[in-house]
């Protein structure tokens, strides 16, 4: 069964419904018991990180969290909620959170249009396990005004040689530029890092708004995605059946 964490962000219910379409049990709970039982994690949210950081510990969530992350079960936070594995935001003020993830969440720089909503493509090197069957330059829908600077790599958009053009969110899923999007290489942003060196490799996805960004990770059994895959059709599903399949087998 997994746990969906409901600390009062976001539509909770479609991610539930989404678990559904991909055939594993998935129930949104705010009982701490509950999360430390279930066989996988998943923390979504939309909106303030530190309302959520304080709606977490209000509702005596962040210890069992904190043990979710202990690397034992599978872990998958979407937008908000994968935000809340870094160090800190800029957002409203220095705040921390969660700190799994050496970096910091800053809001996007004045040139493009805040949020960043829509569809956008995602860019890999193919060891992901939730993005297995995935095409690299794949696009997923994104609502975000805040985007995550991991640790140790590109943040400045001034070293990024290309920036994509978002795609409009009307007419559905463009599809004519995934082609493309999956020959563009990402040599300026490695998809591989070790974050401590007792550490399992940092994997990461890249998306480009006016600056290149983590758009997903995998740090052992922590996946975390910054876009929305219940909202995100095809490929959505097909990473949400990539993580179903992941739990099924124990999280290897």
């Amino acid at each position: 069964m997994i746990a969906i964490v409901d600390y009062g962000r976001g539509n909770l219910g479609s991610v539930e419904k989404a678990f559904g379409r991909v055939g594993i049990p998935a129930v949104v709970t705010q009982d701490p018991r509950a999360v430390d039982e279930a066989d996988a994690v998943v923390l979504p949210g939309d909106g303030a990180f530190h309302d959520a950081m304080m709606n977490l510990e209000r509702l005596g969530l962040l210890a069992p969290l904190r043990r979710a992350l202990d690397g034992t079960r599978p872990f998958l936070g979407i937008c908000l909620g994968y935000q809340l594995l870094f160090s800190s935001s800029e957002e409203f003020g220095e705040g921390r959170g969660l700190d799994v993830i050496p970096g910091v969440v800053r809001r996007f720089p004045p040139g493009r249009k805040i949020p960043h909503m829509g569809w956008n493509c995602v860019e890999h090197g193919g060891d992901l396990r939730l993005l297995e069957g995935v095409p690299s330059g794949a696009y997923f829908y994104f609502v975000h005004s805040y985007y995550p600077v991991v640790a140790g790599t590109v943040r400045s958009a001034s070293v990024v040689a290309r920036a994509a053009r978002p795609a409009s969110t009307e007419g559905g899923l463009p599809q004519a530029r995934v082609a493309a999007g999956a020959r563009r290489a990402s040599e300026e942003s490695p998809s591989r890092m070790r974050v401590a060196p007792d550490a399992p490799t940092l994997r990461v996805a890249w998306c480009d708004y006016g600056v290149r960004f983590a758009a997903a990770v995998e740090h052992g059994r922590i996946h975390a995605t910054q876009f929305h895959p219940e909202k995100s059709q095809r490929w959505g599903l097909r990473m949400l059946e990539n993580f179903a399949a992941i739990v099924k087998g124990g999280g290897r």
